[in-house]
């Protein structure tokens, strides 16, 4: 396990008001920042961590946290490393636990003073009032990719790569498979899942697997899938992060994650002495500035424009309330 620490804590200068001086009131120190601990079992380096991780980098540039994290933590030493945190006395813990919630919330419930703000597949629980939840609801993003692939394939055979059948990536495929269908309705689809969230060579070859029956769009859930396309020669739609600038060529459009709504709010909550158990997913749609489409860089007028056009019509849509992407976290399949 790696552990790094970023010890170089904004401190804010304390301020003085005109009416302050009169009233001989005398100078205000603002707060000092939260410190906050973030616990990723991937490397910070891996897409959906790195959402997570540069929100709170931004987040503690500005001086409201503190900020350090420990990165491929193991499930089975999750709870641990949570309990080293708390005890050090970070008020305010981040991370995901997908494969170690009873432990974390069992922990969790041994320091009701500590906010946890915890990657879930499960709802949060009123009976663990300093525990909220959040998960990547990106399918409004999703589905506006959909739409731009639907628009590109020739083959009408898009290849689907995602880490495991889990409700965070089950949503953004189902989103993207109905916007591609919005341009074509008998696009077909190929789906499959490696068993990891970082396995690039893995993820590389189940790609190759796909583009050899036809596929000539990747959905890349997974780093490793765009290798494949760029080798190949064939498109890729990105996910979570912009990867388009690694592959100018090959990611026409990405569904971006933007988790710094989510965890501003929890930082307000915290400053406030509000923080309670809470489902934190609604600060990952569209309306609320969680997800966005990466703008198309080197695809920008390659585009046909009855996609962009139904894009633009859907995005407003979607921000405006007229239009609601279906949230489906059941298993997709290939068709």
């Amino acid at each position: 396990m790696k552990t790094s620490l970023f010890l170089n804590r904004r401190q804010f200068l304390m301020t003085t008001a005109a009416s302050s001086l009169l009233l001989g009131a005398g100078r205000v120190a603002a707060a000092e920042p939260i410190k906050t601990a973030g616990i990723y079992t991937v490397p910070v380096e891996q897409q959906w961590v790195s959402r997570i991780h540069n929100a709170a980098l931004t987040a503690q540039d500005r001086g409201d946290i503190s900020y350090s994290y420990s990165e491929n933590v193991s499930n089975t030493d999750y709870a641990r490393v949570i309990r080293e945190y708390a005890e050090a006395g970070n008020k305010l813990i981040i991370g995901e636990v997908f494969g170690a919630e009873q432990e974390a919330r069992e922990v969790a419930a041994e320091y009701p003073d500590v906010a946890f703000l915890m990657g879930s597949s499960f709802k949060e629980d009123p009976a663990l009032p300093n525990f909220a939840v959040f998960d990547n609801y990106i399918q409004d993003a999703s589905y506006l990719s959909g739409i731009i692939a639907g628009s590109m394939t020739e083959t009408g055979n898009i290849g689907m790569v995602g880490g495991f059948p889990i409700p965070e990536v089950n949503r953004l495929m189902h989103a993207f498979m109905a916007g591609a269908r919005e341009m074509n309705p008998d696009i077909t689809f190929q789906v499959s899942f490696i068993g990891s969230w970082f396995d690039p060579p893995k993820a590389k070859e189940t790609a190759f697997a796909m583009i050899e029956n036809g596929a000539d769009i990747l959905y890349a859930e997974r780093f490793g899938v765009s290798d494949a396309a760029k080798e190949k020669g064939i498109l890729a739609i990105g996910n979570v992060i912009d990867t388009q600038p690694e592959y100018p060529d090959t990611v026409v459009a990405s569904a971006i994650w933007h988790f710094e709504p989510t965890l501003d709010k929890a930082i307000a909550e915290v400053q406030a002495g509000s923080f309670t158990a809470a489902d934190y997913g609604i600060y990952s749609f569209m309306n609320q500035g969680g997800t966005s489409l990466a703008p198309l860089g080197t695809f920008d007028g390659k585009v046909p424009a009855p996609a962009l056009d139904l894009v633009k019509k859907r995005e407003a849509e979607i921000k405006s309330g007229a239009f609601s992407v279906t949230i489906n976290d059941d298993e997709p399949t290939s068709s």
